[in-house]
């Protein structure tokens, strides 16, 4: 038997930019920059004190208060996003069979939230051992897909992928193929991730990894810009439902793309810089075209990682150049993360969805800020900078990379039955 074919039906995303997946892309499209100074904390201490937070979302629209303070914020979104990406999917799990339906989620870091605080709290006492209960149920991994299980009674495949910013996109592509092998006729899948506090502004401050640009955050994140000094801190979650086709069409589902191949490998270099000459960027783009079937003419527009470090975006460049050609010249990239920041383990997650509406709607989002070329970059490449661009966009793709050389890539393509 042959692998299924695999479609998105539904879609759910919680961002700096908006808190339903329709805001979220006209923010994209409109070049709207989410960063703006912490408010979670006072942040007047640390080196870098701005952020893209996600902005007036309230728990108890999902939960009642009683669920909301068992849990911690990264699950929070995660549930939200899911709520909505159910709804847009009509799903109606009375009259489906919940035991071929499955979660499979990322997160970087899961509950960081909570940990700082228990920790925190313990370290300020008198050595009497004072935690709450579910101190470790709402920091671990895996809580997040437990619940949205629990919560619609969904008994199929259901963890959690950690490898850093790679992790959503490794869980879409285990969902994938899940699905694709006929394991699964559904599952739910994407990233959730919520780490600006205390603990997480200060520990990735302590790596040079941010951006200290304090008297301008709204231009702060600059992906290939010359004047790029490091990420900008994200948050929030994104929900894509995945279900094979002969399910979807069965039950008259909306559809909005096709994913056509998933793609994964490491850089096998450093703990948290990526390869300087892109070998694990060049090698996992060079495995979802494989995995798809496709090959390099056949696409026309990359979410790139570009994260707006000073090494990470040359060494992506250079994949793409070496993989691509001369086609090269021919594709449209953007990195969406100069207007939502960076969402670590969820970033693949709202970066598929942001890849999902560019093959939809014919639009490449943009790179916002950008204000100097960098010399050491092939500025003849088109970087979508500053204004969205309309195109034809038959096939995508999302690349995502994460601390310890962890690389990830899926390809979305036009849904042509």
């Amino acid at each position: 038997m042959g692998f299924k074919r695999v479609v998105v039906t539904g879609i759910g995303a919680l961002t700096p930019l908006g808190n339903t997946a329709p805001e979220y892309w006209e923010g994209l499209q409109n070049g709207v920059s989410g960063a703006a100074p912490i408010t979670r904390f006072d942040a007047s201490k640390f080196k870098t004190r701005f952020a893209c937070e996600v902005k007036g979302f309230d728990p108890l629209d999902f939960m009642d208060r009683k669920e909301a303070r068992k849990v911690d914020p990264f699950v929070q979104y995660a549930i939200a996003s899911t709520d909505e990406a159910v709804k847009d999917a009509d799903l109606d799990f009375e009259n489906l069979d919940t035991n071929r339906i499955g979660v499979i989620w990322g997160s970087g870091i899961g509950g960081l939230k909570t940990f700082y605080e228990e920790v925190a709290s313990f370290a300020k006492g008198d050595g009497t051992p004072r935690f709450n209960p579910f101190f470790i149920p709402k920091m671990i991994v895996d809580i997040a897909p437990g619940h949205i299980s629990m919560k619609y009674g969904l008994r199929g495949p259901n963890f959690s992928c950690v490898s850093a910013c790679a992790s959503a996109t490794n869980a879409m592509i285990d969902a994938f193929n899940y699905i694709r092998m006929g394991v699964a006729d559904i599952i739910v899948s994407g990233g959730s991730e919520a780490i600006i506090n205390e603990a997480g502004i200060g520990g990735f401050n302590a790596m040079h990894a941010l951006s200290t640009r304090n008297d301008d955050p709204a231009t702060a994140s600059r992906p290939f810009d010359k004047d790029r000094d490091g990420f900008v801190a994200g948050e929030g979650s994104g929900t894509l439902i995945l279900e094979s086709l002969d399910h979807a069409l069965a039950r008259g589902a909306k559809i909005y793309a096709e994913v056509a191949g998933g793609g994964l490998s490491a850089d096998a270099h450093h703990i948290t810089a990526t390869h300087p000459e892109g070998l694990g960027a060049k090698l996992v783009m060079g495995n979802v075209l494989k995995d798809a079937g496709m090959e390099p003419g056949d696409i026309d527009y990359i979410n790139v990682h570009g994260t707006s470090t000073p090494i990470g975006d040359p060494g992506e460049v250079k994949a793409i150049l070496d993989l691509f050609g001369e086609h090269a010249y021919a594709l449209n990239i953007s990195s969406t993360k100069s207007m939502t920041g960076h969402l670590l383990g969820a970033a693949g997650a709202v970066e598929a969805i942001a890849t999902i509406f560019a093959v939809k709607n014919d639009v490449v989002p943009p790179t916002i800020n950008h204000f100097t070329d960098d010399p050491d970059l092939d500025n003849k490449l088109n970087f979508t900078f500053n204004k969205a661009q309309k195109r034809e966009v038959k096939a995508a793709m999302s690349n995502t990379f994460g601390f310890g050389g962890h690389n990830a890539s899926l390809v979305i393509k036009k849904y042509i039955p």
